[in-house]
């Protein structure tokens, strides 16, 4: 019985996949005295195919980080995102991929039943007075339950000019309401030249799930049946390199 519930709470969850943003800016949070305020700011913004209260979806999110030192973003370390009550992930057939084997293997390693996504994002560095850009390509997967908790990957591969392969990892909890999960992230390092800074996230887009118009059999978001007045509402903390933190929050409009 415990595998069971295990294996339903991670088949239908209200994964990150199900933000649904307008336009959310990352406002700094009060630092102690002599701490430095944090010069890096995001902005949201997605769209559901199709927004309609309970319908099966795929969402489409955009993360835009801008200012920092030379004009570059400093590094996300850790983002906690709180969701509104109701939006979940919807997953006909239960599959999920290990870190360990889109590290070893790629997104090709994975059962393509664990892929939820896919995406872009848009990577830059300062080295010495040149400032350094990259595409890199992303993918999501469910991974593994840890501690009866749903979690997933998100496996980021870039070409040129470096050849880096990247995973982060996050993990699903409850939440109080107006929310019901929050998802912890953590971002690691993504590494450049030697002895050259970390890179920056610059553009982070990522579509999660199918609209209805593709078979349902594949895994899609599902509105909620209900919109709270005001609409939904959500709220997101960011913790950059710097040890500096930013807070969003933001309310979607019903469909």
């Amino acid at each position: 019985m415990p595998s069971q519930i295990a294996a339903a709470r991670a088949a239908r969850t209200g994964l990150a996949a199900a933000i649904v943003v307008l336009w959310v800016a990352v406002v700094p949070w009060a630092a102690p005295a002599g701490a430095a305020q944090p010069a890096t700011t995001a902005t949201i913004v997605a769209s559901l195919s199709p927004n309609r209260l309970g319908a099966r979806a795929a969402l489409t999110f955009d993360i835009r980080f801008a200012g920092g030192q030379f004009g570059v973003p400093d590094p996300v370390r850790r983002s906690v995102l709180r969701l509104p009550a109701g939006l979940s992930l919807d997953i006909p057939r239960l599959s999920s991929c290990t870190p360990r084997r889109l590290r070893e293997a790629g997104a090709s390693g994975c059962p393509p039943q664990s892929e939820i996504g896919t995406g872009r994002a848009f990577v830059e560095t300062h080295a010495g007075s040149l400032t350094l850009s990259e595409d890199v390509t992303l993918w999501a997967f469910l991974g593994p339950p840890h501690n009866l908790q749903p979690t997933f990957e998100i496996l980021g591969q870039g070409y040129t000019p470096l050849d880096e392969r990247v995973v982060f990892t996050g993990t699903t909890l409850p939440d109080r309401l107006p929310y019901g999960e929050q998802l912890v992230m953590s971002i690691p390092a993504i590494p450049t030249l030697r002895l050259e800074p970390d890179a920056s996230l610059v553009d982070f887009s990522l579509t999660i799930g199918v609209a209805p118009r593709r078979l349902h059999d594949l895994n899609a978001v599902v509105v909620p049946a209900n919109c709270p007045a005001g609409g939904f509402p959500f709220a997101a903390g960011f913790t950059y390199a710097d040890g500096s933190k930013g807070r969003a929050i933001a309310l979607a409009p019903c469909p």
